[in-house]
């Protein structure tokens, strides 16, 4: 039996997925709407509304939709400046698609460990990277292993929750470096009371099937630089320069949200702080369980955030419990309940394992234990609750 499930597709009876959709709300109002109106391709009075409505609730100037969060990514590097044979400095621990865009423009990633106690882009080798790793000449600066110049951060905010931003954005402003933050995961999570979004130059959203509210597919780029917005815009719609004839004097993408997908994020957007709340009790109520659990290590918070604890992973130490995360996967796959692992670290990816990884030490050890639970909004407490007692019976 397999028990693959993707984010939007009819549940099969008696199985708990790992983080499916919930849809309600004013979704099927708005979206009717369209349909009634015609409106359903990439312009229109949601796409519009859309982009307004997420700027207020992060509190930021500017807001421009796209097809997804990879596009997203994408067109934020390049209205950034990141051009051909610069480099980015990137979270080790994350889904691959924010090194990929790296490539899509021609740069190249250098991967930057995870701190030990909440997971994400350590700061500190960031700052000891650039301070020590690089050489400032000519207003610019340069890896001293590859000369090539150091352009941008790109740190992952991964699980919803944000990683220590300060120490990255001081060494970034010394350094003349552009802050790019990939929040795809992390959409209402605040970092010592800003907004994550909000915290480096540019950000980027997502709102996959999985995420905290979802438009199916799609993406959002946020930031309080109005020229960098209007290219962005300008690039997400084929750097079209003529409103009459078809003059293109950039290369440009297809990259625009549709307004029926516009329409169900604006009513899911509604949605997004009660949705936070049920992620924060959910998460409550696995860390009180597994509080007692020998062996397991519970998802934890750090004190100068608010994390919105979208995807609740715990580590697996094989050497207590008797069994490791990937045998409590398939253990769990057998009862119907769907779990995965962690990204495997992008250092050690096929594709990437040429490129400089600077003193990864934790990733490794975080990809073999980590495991993350069923946490859907709408997770009963009688499934969380299964989930609990079939991870107590099946450790030693």
């Amino acid at each position: 039996m397999s028990t693959s499930f993707e984010p939007g597709a009819p549940t099969p009876e008696g199985f708990i997925p790992l983080c499916e959709p919930e849809i309600g709300g004013n979704a099927w109002k708005y979206v009717k709407e369209c349909l009634d109106t015609g409106w359903v391709s990439s312009v229109g009075p949601f796409v519009d509304r859309f982009e307004r409505e997420l700027a207020a609730y992060v509190g930021i100037s500017h807001a421009v939709c796209t097809v997804n969060g990879t596009a997203a990514l994408h067109i934020a590097l390049l209205v950034a400046g990141v051009q051909a044979n610069d480099e980015v400095l990137v979270s080790d621990l994350t889904f691959v698609a924010p090194v990929n865009t790296i490539r899509y423009v021609g740069a190249y990633p250098v991967f930057m460990d995870a701190e030990p106690a909440y997971w994400q882009m350590d700061p500190h080798k960031v700052v000891d990277f650039l301070d020590d790793e690089c050489q400032w000449r000519d207003g610019a600066l340069y890896n001293k292993a590859t000369g090539r110049q150091v352009k941008a951060i790109l740190p992952v905010h991964i699980l919803g929750h944000p990683v220590d931003m300060d120490p990255i954005l001081e060494a970034a402003r010394k350094y003349n470096l552009v802050v790019i933050e990939d929040a795809t995961e992390s959409l209402g999570a605040k970092y010592k009371g800003r907004m994550v979004g909000t915290l480096g130059d540019i950000a980027c959203f997502s709102f996959n099937g999985n995420k905290i509210i979802t438009t199916g597919g799609g993406g959002m780029i946020v930031t309080n630089n109005n020229a960098w917005a209007q290219k962005a815009k300008y690039l997400t719609t084929q750097a079209k320069d003529d409103p009459l004839e078809y003059i293109h004097k950039e290369i440009g993408y297809n990259y625009r949200l549709t307004n029926v997908q516009a329409a169900l994020g604006v009513a899911q957007l509604e949605q997004l702080d009660d949705y936070i709340a049920k992620k924060r009790h959910i998460a409550g109520r696995y860390t009180e369980a597994f509080k007692v659990i020998d062996g397991i290590t519970p998802m934890a918070e750090a004190p100068w955030v608010e994390s919105i604890l979208w995807l609740y992973t715990i580590l697996i130490d094989e050497k207590i419990t008797g069994i490791s995360s990937r045998q409590i996967i398939k253990a769990l796959e057998s009862k119907k309940i769907q779990s995965r692992p962690f990204w495997c670290p992008m250092h050690m990816l096929p594709v990437y394992r040429d490129m400089q990884a600077y003193r990864v030490e934790c990733t490794p050890r975080l990809y073999k234990q980590a495991l993350s639970l069923p946490c859907s909004v709408g997770l009963e407490a009688s499934e969380l609750n299964q989930v609990v007692s079939l991870l107590q019976s099946f450790i030693r």
